[in-house]
């Protein structure tokens, strides 16, 4: 599973339920609203003069329509039709909605534009700017300041053909308590949206934390290359186990339990330190999953089709590195380092076994073992690397070709076959050390 495809699973359904959170809010804020109205403005509908019973009755309709636009989002977004676009429609219907109120305010009054921000509507603007801070989008963010931005500075220079005598008077009322408890309930339901945003965002924070914490823990006993498949629930279907193809990879430095009698502590870590590090380097450039390190060993695995090919570049890269630190150490004065690989391809049983204070991943069967045998087998035939032909079939390779010589067919403990098996890199017993020697090896002398 790529990397890219849960992160963008996660940020749909952040977006999803962050939806949802507007939507309730939206229907929040215009029961909210309609309340206020009722409660400040309705009774005296009758008695204003006209210009304000239009304003309040379209004020009216607008609320009405908000709701229904809370409803109907919220209803998309918890029946799984929510779509990318749906979230700029609805930024753009919040600002809409904002900036349709108090131009038909303007309008409606014939006040010039710079009485602008004396109208109530345009205190809905923390409201509408705290729904964008709760989709974590910084884009949606940017766009909704520019549109409200841009529409009060078109807003502000409008001015009127002719300008009512009452104007200071309309103005004025602008002032008065029902437009200011209008005001004040505005700031009250922007606190409130702004409460739940904070809300989610420490939510988050502390889900994040949580989850990376348990992340941390299970990698510190589960291969590192695990760690996408932890997420959503992985770890029970690694707990299921599975039966599955894979190459199997072991590799073993040669002599170390000599070498290392009577050494300096230091100088033994340091050895073990370097040969893990290389031994990662080759599995991460080619795609290995580091099972377990035994010691002075090593386990790796290499999943899916192409495997097996991976599996050959990995030996070839472990080959490399064991040259190159062999050199390094020749020019300190050091013996060389040398390994023996062993390579085979088949079924194995794969999952995660233990309980929450351990937990480990591990791969059994047939195929595990055989690769461990054929490690071993290094060491009689004197060679770097055994693999069976298994691997070879599995990667559409061909041994002959790229310098690999065939050993005889070997019978292994519980199979009932002989299995084909082919080396490359001839290695001296009797070497100080262990150093990769290329020389070509006649087959008969194995």
């Amino acid at each position: 599973m790529s990397s890219v495809a849960p992160d963008r699973e996660l940020l749909r359904r952040a977006e999803v339920e962050a939806e949802r959170v507007v939507s309730l809010l939206r229907i929040g804020v215009s029961l909210g609203l309609l309340a206020i109205f009722f409660l400040t403005v309705w009774d005296s509908v009758e008695t204003v003069e006209s210009y304000l019973r239009r304003q309040w009755l379209f004020a009216l309709a607008t609320m009405i329509s908000y709701l229904l636009l809370g409803a109907f989002t919220l209803w998309r977004a918890r029946r799984g039709m929510f779509r990318g676009w749906m979230i700029w429609t609805g930024v753009t219907l919040d600002c809409a909605f904002l900036l349709v109120n108090a131009w038909v305010g303007l309008e409606n009054t014939s006040l010039p534009g710079g009485v602008t921000f004396l109208l109530p509507p345009i205190w809905l603007v923390p409201t509408v700017l705290a729904f964008a801070v709760l989709r974590f989008n910084p884009y949606l963010q940017a766009y909704t300041v520019a549109l409200i931005v841009g529409g009060l500075s078109l807003m502000i220079l409008w001015q009127p053909e002719e300008i009512p005598i009452k104007a200071a008077e309309r103005a004025l009322f602008l002032l008065s308590l029902p437009p200011n408890i209008i005001r004040i309930s505005m700031i009250a339901l922007a606190g409130v949206v702004l409460v739940v945003a904070a809300y989610r965002m420490r939510a988050l924070l502390h889900r994040s934390i949580t989850e990376a914490q348990a992340r941390t823990n299970l990698t510190r006993y589960l291969p590192a290359q695990l760690a996408g498949r932890l997420a959503d629930g992985g770890l029970e279907e690694l707990r299921q186990g599975q039966r599955q193809e894979m190459a199997v990879l072991f590799i073993d430095i040669r002599g170390f339990t000599s070498w290392s009698e009577g050494r300096d502590p230091q100088e033994v870590s340091a050895l073990i330190t370097e040969f893990r590090r290389r031994v990662q380097r080759a599995a991460a450039l080619t795609g290995g999953l580091i099972d377990k390190y035994i010691g002075d060993a090593a386990m790796l695995l290499f999943e899916g089709s192409d495997g097996a090919r991976r599996a050959l570049d990995c030996a070839d890269a472990l080959e490399a590195e064991l040259e190159e630190w062999s050199g390094e150490r020749i020019k300190n004065g050091q013996v060389p380092v040398l390994a023996g690989i062993g390579l085979h391809w088949g079924e194995v049983f794969s999952g995660v076994v233990g309980n929450s204070e351990r937990l480990e991943y591990t791969v059994f069967g047939d195929t595990v073992n055989a690769a461990a045998r054929l490690e071993q087998m290094t060491r009689s035939a004197n060679a770097g690397i055994i693999a069976s032909d298994a691997v070879f079939a599995a990667a559409g390779a061909e041994p002959a070709r790229d310098g690999w010589f065939t050993l005889p067919a070997v019978q292994l403990r519980g199979r009932s076959n002989g299995l084909a098996i082919f080396a490359r890199g001839q290695l001296d017993p009797d070497a100080p050390g262990i150093a990769p020697d290329q020389r070509p090896v006649d087959p008969a002398a194995v």
